[in-house]
């Protein structure tokens, strides 16, 4: 059965539109959740936002569900982006090294995503197979690309260290405590005061041996 040209645009026109609303109705998610709280959510919230009707949400991605881990893919892109940690551009090893460095200990790559959110969906993630596995996939990334770096900084004698693999699993939980300690024992101390002496700590590791 042969489909006429005429439908044929209405499909791609169907499909232009939804990738087209896809990712402002995602954006409204995650704004809402900063704001309410994964409690106080609801998809009738995410569309008063941007000014659709609640059924649009549905009729774009049929569940909650499906909505859930779209976003939690929108948000792994966030982190995956290569225009953060990329230093390659910088020639001297050592600048290279203290530059990548300093971005995942600084606050504005804890903040890839806001902290509410990012929490929100870790607990949604020891409930939720699919989402456990996206997290899994993401954390899996940021440790093979600071092993890679590792291997490549060790090669040249920036830092000495034997296992780039362990030194990259305690660097991304060194990176994850960064928020927890913020949140709950910082006493209103910026987040850079204990990023800073955590920096130094690692780093003196990494070229002495410890790993």
């Amino acid at each position: 059965m042969h489909t006429s040209p005429d439908e044929t645009g209405k499909v791609m026109r169907k499909n232009k539109s939804a990738a087209l609303r896809k990712p402002d109705i995602l954006e409204s998610y995650y704004q809402v959740l900063i704001q309410e709280g994964l409690e106080g959510t609801s998809i009738s919230k995410i569309a008063s936002r941007i000014g659709i009707h609640p059924s649009l949400i549905i009729h774009y991605f049929k569940n909650k569900e499906n909505l859930k881990i779209e976003l939690v893919d929108l948000l792994i892109e966030k982190y995956e982006s290569p225009s953060m940690i990329n230093f390659d551009h910088i020639e001297d090893d050592e600048e290279h090294f203290d530059s990548l460095i300093s971005m995942i200990f600084s606050l504005q790559w804890s903040r890839t995503v806001d902290p509410s959110v990012h929490f929100g969906f870790y607990y949604l993630s020891l409930r939720n197979e699919k989402i456990l596995e996206r997290f899994r996939v993401m954390f899996k990334w940021l440790r093979d690309y600071l092993r890679e770096k590792l291997v490549y900084f060790n090669a040249k004698g920036v830092i000495n260290v034997k296992d780039e693999k362990k030194a990259a699993d305690y660097i991304v939980t060194l990176m994850e405590g960064l928020e927890i300690h913020n949140q709950f024992l910082a006493d209103g101390k910026p987040f850079e005061d204990f990023a800073q002496v955590a920096q130094k700590a690692l780093v003196s590791a990494l070229k002495n041996g410890e790993f």
